[in-house]
């Protein structure tokens, strides 16, 4: 089984991909892909500089990734621009990679932040949804990622509601009150509804 697992940022998805990895599913992550497509002399990233300048680029020629998602949020015309160039490259690379090890592994975990927004459902069998209480999600994107208030609501803002993810997943894991609570909700699904 595939199973796509979600969330809005800083809801938790690692941690729950790491616990499912404990278990034994083999976790793809759309993030890690993401930084493969754009790798220096990809095609992706030669794409990226030409509809966004080569300030994107830091001095090694890497894609400077802070820049360009401060760029992106608070502009939905870019972050549409970003969007259209990198998600098709991306939902290539985890077709092949699911694929490759849907004969060789009990359950393949693909932890895809905008798995709904970018039509990735269709790679998976079923959705786990990693939900948070708003208030916390805030705090701990600011903390997280040291943003200001108005920068944090930005990045939240950019996601489809929580609310509609929910509405569509197939499993749900409220990751509001902290880890042990989390790694507990986990194992109740692991053993009741997911393990292989």
């Amino acid at each position: 089984m595939i199973l796509g697992v979600t969330g809005n940022i800083a809801s938790g998805k690692s941690l729950v991909c790491r616990e499912l990895a404990r278990r034994g599913a083999v976790v793809v992550d759309a993030d890690q892909l993401a930084r493969e497509v754009v790798e220096p002399g990809s095609p992706v990233l030669e794409q990226l500089v030409t509809s966004f300048g080569k300030d994107i680029l830091n001095a090694e020629g890497s894609l400077d990734r802070q820049y360009l998602g401060d760029l992106v949020f608070s502009d939905p015309a870019a972050r549409r621009c970003l969007n259209a160039i990198i998600h098709p490259a991306i939902a290539a690379l985890s077709t092949q990679r699911l694929e490759e090890l849907r004969e060789s592994a009990p359950l393949i975990v693909y932890e895809a932040p905008l798995l709904y927004e970018m039509g990735g459902e269709a790679r998976v069998d079923k959705v786990l949804m990693v939900t948070i209480a708003p208030d916390v999600q805030l705090g701990r994107l600011m903390a997280r990622d040291e943003l200001d208030e108005q920068s944090a609501r930005q990045r939240i803002a950019a996601q489809m509601p929580q609310e509609q993810k929910i509405a569509r997943a197939d499993f749900l894991v409220d990751n509001s009150a902290g880890r042990e609570e989390t790694i507990a909700q986990v194992e109740r699904l692991w053993s009741l509804s997911i393990a292989p």
